[in-house]
């Protein structure tokens, strides 16, 4: 029988350099392996790869922070579809929103998570109870307010940026309780978590990059004043629960009057989730410093 494929059309074979297998295709199916080019040996096929390997980097993150902020719910979908290479991980993206929202309050007076301790003691939730656990740890150490405040305020910066993840698994489980009826397996409620408080931290940037332009172009003191910061705590509030009725949409079918119920619980367990981690900088920093 003679072959169907012209003589002058048959493809080559190669030797993979890591599988020693014969290889018909363009890559190498067992370890993704090509064939070596001659340019690659040179100063200029070095600089291509090192800016393919960047603009493939920024296209992905570019593509991934464009689908949290504006497809709610379509990373998670991706993710649960199998759907990984057009995007960065979850855990990634978080990083990337953590890096670049304290960057961005770096330069403003502001402090979201990380308010000072004199700040903590007064007008909160929680501030008689704080003020308890302060003076009881002071009169362990024997320090003064006036002497430990700075050790505090330093300290609760860094674990501020550190511990942020802390908010994560206890979000997760409000899906995991909310949607227990799709069955769908605990990775998937942390994704979900992970690409929202990957998108809240992005939108804290927002009015942080606000108080900056005040800041630089009409002198402003670089905070919110308290009225404005009442406003913009609304504000924010419902942003993120338009974005979770958004969300749970794709990520989970949500449908009809029981999605707008399910956005309002989740909402609700991420602001009881954001004042209790605010108020466990208070006490691991305490008991820490």
């Amino acid at each position: 029988m003679q072959s169907s494929t012209p003589s002058g059309a048959r493809r080559s074979t190669w030797t993979c350099p890591t599988c020693r297998a014969d290889i018909s295709t363009p890559f190498c199916a067992t370890c993704g392996e090509h064939p070596l080019k001659p340019e690659e040996l040179t100063l200029r096929g070095l600089l291509k790869t090192v800016i393919e390997v960047f603009s493939n980097i920024d296209s992905k993150l570019l593509r991934t922070v464009r689908a949290v902020a504006f497809r709610p719910g379509h990373l998670t979908l991706a993710f649960m579809q199998g759907v990984r290479k057009p995007y960065i991980g979850a855990i990634q993206l978080f990083l990337v929103a953590n890096v670049l929202f304290f960057a961005v309050q770096s330069f403003t007076a502001m402090k979201v998570f990380s308010s000072d301790l004199a700040f903590r003691l007064k007008g909160q939730l929680w501030s008689e109870f704080g003020q308890d656990l302060v003076d009881a740890r002071l009169a362990e150490t024997g320090r003064t307010f006036a002497e430990y405040a700075p050790v505090f305020d330093h300290a609760v910066a860094v674990n501020a940026k550190s511990l942020i993840g802390l908010m994560v698994l206890p979000f997760a489980l409000a899906p995991l309780i909310v949607f227990w009826r799709r069955h769908k397996p605990l990775a998937a409620h942390v994704v979900f978590s992970l690409h929202f408080y990957a998108f809240l931290l992005l939108l804290l940037c927002v009015p942080l990059v606000g108080v900056l332009i005040d800041r630089l172009l009409f002198g402003g003191t670089g905070v919110l004043s308290q009225r404005n910061d009442d406003i913009m705590s609304v504000m924010l509030l419902t942003a993120c629960g338009v974005y979770l009725y958004a969300a749970i949409g794709p990520a989970y079918d949500a449908k009809g009057i029981p999605r707008l119920i399910q956005a309002l619980l989740l909402v609700t367990a991420a602001m009881w989730i954001f004042f209790g981690y605010r108020f466990a900088l208070l006490p691991i920093t305490l008991y820490t410093t």
